[in-house]
This record gives C-alpha cells, sequence and structure tokens, in this order.
C-alpha cells in the first residue's frame, strides 16, 4: 500500500464507471482578447490553474447581465484528450453552467467538468452554512467516499458558488467507504439555527504516522484545497481567500468546543500538560503582487498568526483570542487590526478575504487532540467602520 501512494496525485480525475484516470484532466482554462477584460475586476481572473481534484470551474466577473453571450474559452488539456464542447469554442454563460467532457486518447476514460460564470457573493453579511452537498468519490480501493461541500448561492443567479474548502480530500487518501459524518469536516443538523458546521480532530490511521502526518484537524476556509500538495507540500495544500469588494471591520458568530483528552505532537508523543485549542481567524490581503501576477495566501503563511501582517501583500487580520470548551451555544467575535486597503483597489476586487476556522489550533502541524471538535455557525461580518 505505501508503494502505491505516490500515486494518489493522479487519482483524482477521470471515471469509467466512476473508477479514476490521470489522462483526461483540464490543466487550465482561459479567456483571450483584449475586448474580454472588461468584465473583470482583474486581469489575474480571466485565466484559471485547475488542480487534479477539481471538477467545478468558476470565473467571477463583474456582472452577468452586461457579460457577452459569446465567450471562446480555452482548455489545456491531458496529452492526447480530446473536449466536447470544442476547446476554444464561442458559449453562452449568462444562462448558468456549461458543462464539458474530456475524453482520454483511447476513448474509454472521460471526466465532465462544469464551468461558470458567476457575479462574486462576497461581500455577503452572513454565513448560516445551510447550503452543503454531498459529493461521491471512487477510492483507490474501488470503493465510494462521500463527502460534505460547503457552498454559498450567488443572488443575481441562484448559482452556487464553491467558495467553502475544506481539509477533507486530503483525508479521503487513507479511507475507504467513508460517510459525510465519518470525515473532519461535515454539515451537522443541531446548529444554533438550522444546519452548522462540525469540525473534528482525527487519527490519519498507520499511514499517516508513517508519513509523521498522525492527525487531521477539522478545518473550513474561505478558498481551495489543491490536493495536488498534500504529499509533498501540506500547507500549500490550503489556498486561502477569495476576492472581496468591502473591506470587512468585525466578524462574529457561535460556536461550541471540545477539546480532545491527549495533546500530541507529529510523532504522536503525548504532552500531558497541553490542552488542545479551536482557532478561528481572518486575513485580508492584496491578491496580485507588484508585477501584477495572482498572489495567494497559503498555510506556510500563516503558519504564525503573529507575523502574518509582516508580510506586505497582508492589510489586516482578526482572530479570536481565546475559545473555551463550552457545551452551549457561545458568540465569539474578532476585529481586523493593520491597515485600510486603498479604496480603489477594494473596489476592484483587488483583495481577498480568508477566513478560517479549525478544531486544533496547531493542526497545519500536525499537532492537536484526537477529539477536539468545534461546531461553528451564524458567522456575521460587518463592513461598517
Amino acid at each position: 500500500m505505501f508503494l502505491a501512494l505516490p500515486m494518489i496525485l493522479g487519482l483524482a480525475s477521470c471515471i469509467k464507471d466512476e473508477a479514476p484516470n490521470k489522462e483526461c484532466d483540464i490543466e487550465s482554462a482561459w479567456i483571450e482578447g483584449a475586448e474580454y477584460e472588461q468584465y473583470f475586476y482583474q486581469t489575474t481572473e480571466m485565466r484559471k490553474e485547475i488542480s487534479s481534484a477539481e471538477t467545478n470551474i468558476i470565473f467571477s466577473v463583474r456582472s452577468l447581465i452586461s457579460l457577452s453571450k459569446q465567450i471562446p474559452l480555452n482548455f489545456k488539456i491531458t496529452d492526447g484528450a480530446t473536449i466536447e464542447p470544442a476547446n476554444g469554442s464561442m458559449q453562452d454563460f449568462t444562462n448558468g453552467t456549461v458543462t464539458y467532457t474530456v475524453t482520454s486518447e483511447d476513448g474509454k476514460w472521460n471526466r465532465i467538468y462544469n464551468v461558470t460564470f458567476q457575479e462574486s457573493p462576497l461581500p455577503v453579511q452572513k454565513f448560516s452554512f445551510e447550503n452543503v452537498e454531498t459529493r461521491s468519490e471512487m477510492t483507490m480501493l474501488g470503493g465510494t467516499n462521500e463527502m460534505h461541500v460547503f457552498y454559498e448561492v450567488t443572488p443575481s443567479s441562484g448559482e452556487p458558488n464553491y467558495c467553502w474548502a475544506t481539509g477533507n480530500p486530503g483525508s479521503a487518501l487513507t479511507m475507504n467507504g467513508a460517510k459525510p459524518e465519518e470525515f473532519p469536516s461535515y454539515s451537522a443538523t443541531d446548529g444554533k439555527v438550522g444546519r452548522c458546521v462540525c469540525l473534528n480532530t482525527q487519527s490519519a490511521g498507520v499511514m499517516g504516522e508513517w508519513m509523521q502526518k498522525p492527525i487531521a484537524a477539522g478545518s473550513l476556509f474561505l478558498g481551495k484545497f489543491v490536493i495536488d500538495y498534500v504529499l509533498s507540500d501540506a500547507l500549500k495544500s490550503t489556498q486561502f481567500g477569495v476576492p472581496n469588494s468591502k473591506e470587512p471591520v468585525r466578524i462574529t458568530g457561535w460556536y461550541k468546543y471540545k477539546p480532545g483528552e491527549k495533546f500530541t505532537d507529529k510523532d504522536m508523543n503525548v504532552y500531558p500538560d497541553r490542552t488542545d485549542e479551536a482557532s478561528i481567524y481572518a486575513v485580508y490581503y492584496r491578491n496580485t503582487n507588484d508585477r501584477g501576477e495572482s498572489f495567494v495566501l497559503d498555510g506556510h503563511d500563516v503558519e504564525d498568526l503573529d507575523k502574518v501582517l509582516d508580510n506586505p501583500q497582508v492589510y489586516k487580520v482578526a482572530r479570536v483570542a481565546s475559545l473555551p470548551a463550552t457545551d452551549t451555544w457561545t458568540q465569539w467575535e474578532m476585529f481586523f487590526d493593520g491597515r485600510d486597503a486603498p479604496d480603489d483597489i477594494v473596489a476592484a476586487q483587488g483583495c481577498n478575504l480568508a477566513l478560517v476556522f479549525s478544531s486544533s489550533k496547531r493542526g497545519a502541524q500536525f499537532e492537536g487532540a484526537i477529539g477536539s471538535t468545534l461546531y461553528v455557525d451564524e458567522v456575521e461580518v460587518s463592513y461598517e467602520k
């Protein structure tokens, strides 16, 4: 089984009766032409690099009403594969999702992608976590894992926006036949109001211990999880933030938390004097660098929250100082500290909002307590100064 692990990076791909195959993937998607730049806040949004686990490709535009009904979308696909509709063909994205099918060179394997052009759902004022779907994926061993995927609804179109991500795809690499509630992150029914998020720290099994990644903390964050890096550079897998055209001031919400019994490090050494802690924080940062290239915060950038403001890309940081254990819904709040972003950059969606929840504060370093459980619900963002 260990010998098969390096193959995982190419797995979460194609389907032949839903079996994985790496030879029919979209690797990148983009729109060419100066005449299309007017539809985007940033020209960097005109190109998307697609990880091997992604099947939903989302382009954020200023307005669907003014969007041309004829947009040529270009793709880089794996060698020998074909795509339908044709690569570079004109498509109308104003009526919702357009489905593309990539077929391998031998014609035996295919993978379906959903491409959506939509107005950004942010800035929203409230996240209630009522929108969730169950996604099924084949495993290496021939079984099927089912996991929950959280999303927001774009008001203008009613289309889902998959702006939320979890670390579940990484956990799925060592699971087989798992149901949503068996993953570190899932949707629970006993929220403050309606449904809520449940994040719990779990054992990563024998495989995780062997790789010195023995625990998997439950996590939910605005951004995306890139499975391609999960074995080589785990911190790079978590890419935080989505574009936001208003500058946040305060975030509040409700939580319940119970730490696990034994705090361990990446070598599974037990520290009786340490108690696990949950983590809730947010970062507001510039999403392009000085060269005009796309920039995204990853796990390396937020490894030490005390130093995040030293990053020249970062404008503001907010974090909840303490989340004491409680079995009743308790309110929390956090205020942003730092410098104001320039108004013109904010208005042009030149900044990203990263909002992160984790059942173990040191989970990214594979330290924490198995059994730690954090519930989160009714999160509200305030933009009024």
